[in-house]
């Protein structure tokens, strides 16, 4: 396994970076319209206030966003994964961006409970869906639907497609990680725009893993995501494995 992660980051290195965010980084991929996604140790919160290099993180979060694409495009939610291509690494589709981070919530938990004295772990009566603008100087703002459109971000159609793609990511990853006894209590999305021939159309982007979702147990409600680093908690990969563990991505 070394060597075969050795050999993935000499490969990478010989590549053009094209963008380096704080938990992944995007080469130019092996043939046009393509890149290779590769996921970091790293791990921040708060603005990147916070930091550390969690070992082993990126292998785990890889399989994790590898399966449960694979899952959402077999439902005809289409994603940016084209295949796995090691340890760290994705071959995903290139994709327009858009500027916009997609949050679904199905419990209060996080800035929600904050904003509006909700109890953590309180059911919402249905899955909320907000928009913010990706900009980390801006700490990402909330956006109205009327901003984006206002501001060109996305048009009116793209908002109501990326609306009606988070709630069927929604249904099918709150089956998918209740299945195995995780809560699905929120998640960020991204989507991008692609082209096929003369008509664009929305793709999910990013990743879905524990970094970008609440997990709990649905028994205990001990949480299995981001929030252990946030909060200090302690016991991040270990808990990023269970997560992968009960999917069946690893042993």
């Amino acid at each position: 396994m070394k060597a075969e992660v050795e050999a993935r980051r000499s490969s990478n290195s010989r590549r053009r970076k094209v963008y380096e965010g704080k938990a992944k980084i995007l080469y130019e991929g092996p043939e046009p319209g393509t890149l290779i996604q590769h996921f970091k140790d790293d791990t921040t919160a708060f603005d990147a206030e916070k930091r550390a290099v969690l070992e082993g993180k990126g292998v785990i979060n890889n399989r994790i966003s590898e399966f449960v694409m694979t899952r959402l495009n077999a439902i005809g939610v289409q994603t940016h994964l084209i295949e796995r291509l090691g340890p760290s690494d994705q071959l995903i589709r290139e994709a327009e961006i858009i500027p916009l981070e997609v949050v679904c919530r199905n419990i209060a938990a996080g800035s929600l409970s904050q904003r509006f004295g909700l109890p953590e772990g309180q059911p919402l009566p249905r899955p909320i869906v907000e928009f913010y603008l990706k900009d980390d100087r801006l700490h990402d703002p909330m956006a109205a639907e009327e901003h984006i459109a206002a501001f060109a971000w996305a048009s009116p159609q793209e908002i109501d497609d990326i609306r009606a793609l988070t709630l069927r990511v929604n249904d099918e990853l709150r089956g998918v990680f209740g299945a195995v006894g995780i809560t699905l209590v929120d998640f960020k999305l991204e989507f991008g725009r692609v082209r096929d021939g003369d008509v664009s159309h929305i793709i999910l982007a990013d990743e879905i893993s524990p970094d970008s979702c609440r997990l709990w147990d649905s028994a205990t409600q001990e949480k299995l995501d981001k929030d252990r680093f946030r909060r200090d908690l302690g016991g991040v990969v270990e808990s990023y494995a269970e997560v992968a563990r009960r999917l069946g991505v690893m042993s």
